[in-house]
């Protein structure tokens, strides 16, 4: 997993693209990256698949905040993105988010 992040001249925003492996997503049909900057809607943004069975998603966000946010692959499993810039656990079970910061 990876997070790339590129902070724009104007705007004040960060282009940040999230990418989840082919063996991490090996048989996901759907991926969505699910997190604050988009109230936790599970529909909102759908990952691209690419030839290699990668899925990815750019998003630009707004630079100087921090948001957490999680995988959603096929629409029941969550995955957690550990080479983000911290984890933090879920206020409930044994879960974590993964963080970026911007």
């Amino acid at each position: 997993m990876s997070i790339e992040k590129k902070y724009l001249k104007t705007g004040g925003v960060c282009k940040v693209t999230f990418s989840l492996p082919s063996a991490i997503a090996q048989t996901a049909k759907t991926v969505n990256v699910v997190g604050d900057f988009n109230n936790w809607d599970r529909s909102m943004h759908l990952m691209k698949k690419s030839k290699n069975g990668k899925f990815s998603l750019s998003l630009n966000l707004e630079k100087n905040k921090e948001y957490k946010f999680r995988y959603l692959i096929d629409d029941t499993n969550w995955e957690t993105d550990w080479d983000t810039d911290s984890v933090v656990p879920i206020p409930w079970g044994d879960e974590y988010n993964s963080v970026v910061k911007l």
